[in-house]
């Protein structure tokens, strides 16, 4: 038996086999280097020492426990317990308690964790955002400067990095962490398995020694099998690993592991193990103190992964077998014993298929999920290490085995500035809006996620942390989702969509994932695209502010701010109008009724043509609705309301930004009772040119389901073929000439009579005259409608007139005489001139005020009454304002007059057609061609075998409008087309059906909104209208909500307006003010939504012409590869010239610590490449343009759509020209309707 005199202090540690039992604890330490529980009350001293008795083979004694901890030790001196009073911490994180010092490099000078810090220090400067973080020997110095106690690590860089800890050390500096020799065993991999397969515990196959090259990684794979997977030797989080599944992917998985692993850990050392297939990712949370003694705080499930890179985190993990977690938790506990390991750590394991568990890894930090297992825990896992570092021990911290026991179940979401559709691409960009989601167990950790907030492309894409607790698993699901769903993260896009898609899916539900769900389950990446309506509508609001009108404008008078009063009318149960003797009778008893009818029936075009006669067609949804109640009511008598097809189609996309489908719908429902009525180009719809029969029928059909009851279908050369294609109601004959003139040939009465009869014989509800010019003088109408009359006395006939020339109400009286049923009117306030005669006052107050809103396209600035010269030239009324307007736009407001007069030469050498859409425009096109160069008609056809004509007019030459009533123009047509293809025959008859389902998974492809059945044939027509209406909208929102002034005009400071988005939600939005242009060539816009202060930075591109900007990737070129995330190209794998097949790598960019290869989309020829080594590029940035070899030419999406429907190409071009026709006439789109000499670079001017 030992006596205390007998032992000798310094003789301590020679008792290498000396049992020792606390007095406090009936825990037996098996040797000094063990650490067990203490009382901190106990005061250390020898003279407490006492030996009581000695076993056979070991001495044995009790003492205090302080003493013990002193002989766990190996120091001789006793173990200084401290109390920081301040703390560095060298990351991005922020440390609250104690006081702390922050540091941040120069691209974090704005975030939040550098203002949260009590003192914060610039590190790095001039370095790379990453580098500045690695700067050991900075850091060290700066914290000595400012005399820091101990230094946290917190996440990534330098926390698994054992020089730091050793730097730290060395500095007298504690690092809040394990020590710098434990760092460094169990921060390499590879030892870290040698430590495990010590321990007992077991590894996953691998190699010993960290490979050099990528030749050792194809050896060890031909000798285990592939796949295998490349990890960090000195790093985690995902990064800087990759799985190989095939001996030919070793190189370049390789290349990008070491790459990566280097840029985030300073050290590309890798190191190369068999994968293991579908496992669950099992990790323990350990804590050790300096005494020798471990806790674990049990397990966390981290299987829901991408990219190696977790994304949620459970704790504990759910249906796990309580005995492979019992294994699991012994194991972490006895590796980490084995190496002595202090302060907090996690043990990672894979769990395989059957059971088995795997030792991967030692991250030798604090993690990021380490926040669910303080949840169910109760420890707090940050202050633990804090207090451990400064020489406390568990028992101190009340931390033993039996004490820790999990309180029900955890789940933490990382919220990621990612954009999961796009294989989550990094984000970056200025938070515009965010709002979390809160209530009872729900925590939120974040640092730098707030409104203002700018998310850097250098670092982490996390923004915040959610985490959920509850009493079970189900609960804790539910909770979070609950708080997902209340989240608002505006400005960049994140992952939140994805995360519901995961938390909402029954696998995870039932707690059966590993590793494999996200790439097992494609279902998590349909998403339901967030509405976001608010927010788009204030980006509307602020790009009119900074950048004006996003419509062109083309008077100079402003949009009226008034608000039209709608009439009082009665509300009482709607009468009976035309639409239910319809519904109730069909189409052909529907004519008979029309007949029996005694008086005279009305038409009001005042929602279609008199505002395309007058405001360019350019009246919006937003105004049409709120008057249209009072018509269903007041009105119901009505024979029908022109309110769709013509130019308001394409024009609604293109210039006001709305759906026209949903235009239909909606004014469907406010006026169930009077027949809607369109206007159908025959085999053109309403488009421009001829479309596959396919593409005509199911438009019809498709109008029909949505509202449409009248079809008023025509052909604008009176085409036959195509006016009988689709089956209408109501058949029109387009009138042209003068009937009543017995010296004219062309368009005589008889012509008109036998056009009838054939109309008549393939079947017609109704008659149509369409005189779209306003040409039927008082005296024609007599004769025409008379021998229309006594030749179909039981055909009702509608006749449609402008007055252009003043004379149309006394025409239509002469129509009505003569045995009209039907005639076309438009209310006072919106009727004249190009417009339809006048229809009475019954309101035309509430458009006499609508009619202010349109000032910007009011014809009365340029034609101040009706003009008979419309017998000279023909105009269409429709088109007659918009060629003034064009004209102005052009530049040529001047030269009006002369465009009148080349309009007459120019349909003169068409052949004298009759002018309505689409012929009308190929007339003006080549009258403004005649114009711009200088050309008259004996000129024009002496040069016209040189000459580059107007698309419109080839494409009409080539017979793919139709055939004219007197044939093609000849010698002119042989000059224009030359070696070009001819139709002779129905258009429709040559082109290929198009296949809708093709086009639905292109606008698919391309677009988040729900594509219906009427985005598919919109596209059909207009591939390019469509996409553009479909992207404006996917930004800016719902546009057609807002008031008619403030969508043209934009707000002026102080203005205020309420926007209804739904029946029951609106918001109130003030425009506050715009701020000086900054350095960037931005203005900062603050506006007020609902009373809360939103700011948004706009670039001026008036202001910012002379800033030099990097050309953007063209989504319709396939070839034309851009950047799919903000960052900086780390590697240029190709030149110009190379010939690279679809998938061969082009560029390397990294971002937020991660590398990505973008890749050739097609096979083909690398033309250009706009990427420089080390550029900072921005999402969208053009880096590559690949040629498409074998066509020769660049491959579009557009044009294969327009292949696969066997389209012209002319159909899916734009250009300059053509936005000016389109911003006046709602013309169809074309190549170049001028190409010669100057008037190219005229029409370019106008538009900049």
């Amino acid at each position: 038996m030992a006596s205390c005199s007998e032992l000798a202090w310094p003789e301590v540690d020679l008792w290498k086999n000396l049992i020792i039992i606390s007095s406090n604890s009936s825990s037996i330490v098996d040797s000094f280097e063990t650490f067990y529980y203490y009382n901190k009350n106990m005061l250390f001293g020898k003279k407490h020492l006492s030996a009581v008795k000695c076993c056979v083979r070991n001495p044995l004694l009790i003492a205090p426990d302080n003493f013990c901890r002193q002989l766990c030790t190996k120091s001789k001196s006793p173990i200084e317990r401290k109390e920081f009073k301040k703390v560095l911490v060298a990351n991005r994180v922020k440390l609250l308690f104690i006081r702390s010092v922050g540091i941040y490099s120069e691209q974090d000078v704005n975030q939040m964790h550098r203002l949260k810090a009590d003192e914060a220090y610039l590190v790095g400067r001039g370095m790379t955002a990453v580098s500045a973080y690695l700067n050991i020997h900075e850091i060290i110095k700066l914290a000595k400067m400012h005399d820091v106690d101990a230094i946290h690590p917190g996440y990534g860089f330098l926390s698994e990095r054992a020089d730091f800890a050793q730097a730290c050390n060395d500095a007298s500096i504690t690092f809040i962490g394990p020590p710098p020799e434990v760092m460094l065993r169990m921060g390499d991999k590879i030892s870290a398995r040698v430590a495990a397969a010590e321990a007992g515990v077991s590894v996953v196959p691998g190699i010993e020694n960290p490979i050099e090259n990528a030749e050792e990684a194809a050896e060890f794979g031909k000798q285990y099998g592939f796949p295998v997977i490349f990890k960090a030797a000195y790093g985690g989080g995902g990064r800087g690993m990759r799985r190989v599944n095939k001996l030919d992917e070793v190189q370049e998985a390789f290349n990008r592991a070491t790459s990566e692993a280097l840029a985030a850990f300073g050290n590309g050392l890798m190191f190369v193990e068999k994968f293991i297939e579908r496992p669950r990712h099992i990790e323990v949370q350990i804590l050790g103190d300096m005494y020798g003694n471990i806790v674990h705080l049990y397990e966390r499930d981290c299987s829901v992964q991408r990219r190696h890179q977790k994304i949620i985190e459970i704790a504990p993990a759910p249906n796990l077998d309580p005995q492979k977690r019992q294994l699991m938790l012994d194991d972490a506990v006895r590796l980490a014993r084995h190496v002595k390991y202090e302060n907090a750590g996690t043990v990672e394991f894979l769990l395989d298929q059957d059971g088995r568990h795997y030792f991967i890894e030692v991250n030798a930090r604090l993690q990021v999920e380490h926040t669910v297992t303080e949840d169910i825990t109760g420890v707090d896992l940050v202050q633990a290490q804090v207090r451990i570092a400064e020489g406390k021990s568990l028992e101190d911290l009340h931390l033993r085995q039996d004490l820790v026991t999990p309180i029900g179940s955890a789940l933490q979401c990382r919220i990621t500035a990612e954009d999961p559709s796009m294989d989550f691409c990094p984000d970056s960009g200025r938070i515009e809006v965010f709002r979390s989601g809160e209530g009872m167990g729900i925590r939120i950790d974040s640092a730098s996620a707030y409104a203002g907030a700018l998310v850097s492309p250098y670092y982490d894409s996390l923004l915040v942390k959610v985490i959920a607790h509850s009493r079970n698993y189900k609960t804790t699901v539910n909770k979070m989702m609950r708080a997902l769903k209340e989240f608002r993260i505006r400005g960049v896009k994140t992952n939140i969509p994805f995360l519901l898609n995961v938390l909402n899916n029954q696998r995870f539900l039932d707690g059966l994932v590993d590793t494999c769900f996200i790439d097992e389950n494609p279902d998590l990446f349909k998403f339901v695209p967030s509405q976001n309506r608010a927010q788009k509508l204030l980006r509307f609001l602020k790009d009119v502010k900074v950048n004006g009108p996003m419509t062109p404008l083309v008077t100079g008078i402003p949009s009226a701010k008034v608000t039209p009063i709608v009439p009082e009318y009665d509300t009482r149960p709607l009468l009976k109008g035309w639409r239910d003797v319809l519904l109730e009778k069909g189409p052909v008893n529907f004519a008979k009724e029309i007949r029996k009818n005694k008086g005279l029936l009305l038409t009001d075009t005042t929602f279609r043509d008199a505002h395309q006669s007058l405001l360019a067609t350019r009246v919006r949804t937003y105004d049409l609705q709120r008057i249209a109640p009072f018509l269903a009511h007041a009105m119901p008598n009505l024979f029908s309301l022109e309110m769709w097809g013509g130019a308001t189609f394409d024009v609604s996309m293109r210039f006001l930004h709305e759906c026209p489908w949903e235009r239909l719908e909606i004014l469907r429902k406010q006026v169930p009772n009077i027949p809607f009525q369109m206007l159908l180009r025959g085999a053109n719809a309403v488009g421009y040119t001829n479309y596959p029969d396919n593409v005509v029928v199911k438009f019809c059909e498709l109008a029909k389901k949505s509202g449409i009851d009248v079809f008023r279908i025509f052909d604008s050369l009176n085409y036959m073929p195509n006016i009988i294609l689709g089956g209408v109601i109501e058949t029109a004959i387009s009138y042209t000439g003068d009937v009543a003139d017995p010296n004219r040939e062309m368009y005589s009465l008889n012509y008109y009579l036998k056009l009838a009869e054939e109309i008549v014989k393939a079947g017609t509800h109704i008659l149509c005259i369409k005189d779209m010019a306003g040409l039927l003088k008082p005296n024609s109408s007599k004769v025409l409608l008379s021998a229309l009359r006594d030749r179909f006395p039981d055909l009702p006939i509608h006749v449609h007139s402008h007055d252009t020339a003043g004379v149309a109400v006394a025409s239509m009286l002469a129509c009505v005489e003569a045995g009209a049923d039907i005639v076309d009117v438009a209310v006072d306030s919106m009727s004249g001139m190009t417009s339809q005669p006048s229809m009475g006052a019954m309101y035309s107050a509430y458009w006499e005020l609508a009619r202010q809103l349109y000032g910007p396209f009011e014809c009365t600035t340029t034609m101040k009454s009706g003009n008979a010269d419309v017998y000279v030239h023909e105009i269409p009324g429709g088109q007659y304002t918009n060629l003034q307007f064009q004209a102005y736009s052009l530049g040529l407001g001047d030269k009006f007059e002369q465009i009148k007069r080349k309009y007459v030469e120019a349909d003169a050498l068409l052949g004298k057609l009759i002018k309505v859409t689409p012929t009308s425009k190929i007339v003006g096109d080549l009258a403004q061609f005649m114009v711009h160069n200088n050309l008259d008609g004996p000129t024009l056809l002496k040069q016209a075998s040189t000459l580059s004509f107007p698309e419109s007019v080839v494409q009409f030459m080539q017979g793919l409008v139709g055939q004219p009533p007197y044939g093609f123009p000849e010698p002119l047509r042989t000059q224009i087309l030359r070696h070009r293809e001819r139709i002779d025959g129905r258009p429709g008859e040559s082109l290929h059906p198009v296949d809708f389902e093709s086009l639905r998974q292109e606008l698919q492809q391309k677009h988040e909104k729900q594509i219906r059945d009427v985005h598919v044939i919109s596209y059909a027509m207009y591939p390019k209208v469509t996409d553009d209406f479909l992207t404006f909208v996917e930004k800016y929102g719902p546009v057609d909500k807002l008031p008619t002034h403030a969508f043209f005009m934009g707000l002026s400071n102080g203005e205020e307006i309420d926007v209804e988005l739904e029946k029951g939600k609106s918001m109130r939005i003030k425009m506050l003010a715009k701020s000086s242009l900054n350095a960037e060539g931005e203005r900062e816009v603050f506006l007020e939504l609902n009373g809360q202060l939103r700011s948004f930075l706009v670039k001026d591109k008036e202001a910012s012409k002379d800033y030099t900007s990097h050309p953007k990737a063209d989504p319709a070129v396939i070839g034309s590869v851009g950047a799919p995330m903000p960052g900086e190209v780390l590697q240029i794998k190709v030149k110009e010239g190379d010939v690279v097949k679809m998938k061969t790598p082009l560029i390397v960019i990294t971002a937020m610590k991660m590398e990505m290869i973008i890749e050739s989309p097609l096979d083909g020829v690398v033309k250009t490449v706009f990427a420089k080594p080390a550029m900072k590029c921005q999402a969208g940035d053009l880096l590559v343009l690949v040629e498409n070899h074998s066509a020769g030419c660049l491959s579009s999406s557009s044009s294969s759509s327009s292949s696969s429907s066997s389209f012209p190409s002319s159909l899916i071009q734009s250009t300059e020209f053509d936005l000016l026709n389109r911003l006046t006439d709602g013309c169809c789109s074309s190549k170049e309707p001028l190409e010669c000499g100057s008037s190219r670079e005229i029409a370019r001017r106008s538009l900049e």
